[in-house]
This record gives C-alpha cells, structure tokens and sequence, in this order.
C-alpha cells in the first residue's frame, strides 16, 4: 500500500481534487492538507510522517514544508507538480493535468 499526501495553501481546491481522485486507484491511501494558517485542514507533523510521497503543488509549498517539517521529511519521496492555483474543485483540467503529472510517480 502507497500513501500519498497532496498539500496546497488553503487545502481547498488542489489538494482534495487530488486526494479525491486517487483514492480508488489500486494499493493506495491518500490524505491532503493545506500550509496556510487557515487551511481546511492544516498539515500535522502526523501526516509527514505516514506519508510514503509527497506531493506539493508549488514550488514555495516546498520551501514552507522543509522550513515547518525539516525532521519529518527525511527519507520522503518529495514531488512538485507545479500547478498554479487556477483551478477550482475538480475542474476537469485540474483532474487531467493531476492525472498526467502524479500517474509516472505511482509505476
């Protein structure tokens, strides 16, 4: 089983698009959460540490997530997928541009 966690900002539009759309995929659990103070549902040291990858949407959630969880990071597969915040809940193209950029990491 691979579990996989999606962080955004807000934890509102990207990263349970994400979470929603691989949840039924074969062999695999998924959470998501926001870095943003007033985020859905804000990133628990917990969550790190369960997760086998990670996912951020941009560059920046990168930066914010090794500054906040250094310790829990070490040892994670950590992917950008670089999508903007343009998108709102499963719009069809945030689904189509999630499926083709977090697919070649779950082979």
């Amino acid at each position: 089983m691979r579990r996989l966690l999606f962080i955004c900002s807000r934890n509102r539009l990207r990263s349970p698009t994400a979470e929603q759309l691989f949840a039924d995929w074969p062999d695999v659990e998924t959470d998501s959460a926001g870095l943003a103070p007033d985020a859905e549902t804000p990133l628990e040291a917990e969550q790190v540490y369960w997760a086998d990858v990670i996912f951020v949407m941009e560059r920046s959630h990168r930066s914010k997530l090794g500054q906040k969880f250094k310790q829990q990071l070490k040892g994670k597969k950590l992917v950008c997928l670089d999508i903007p915040d343009n998108y709102a809940f499963m719009q069809p193209e945030l689904v189509a541009l999630l499926g083709k950029r977090v697919a070649p990491h779950l082979t």
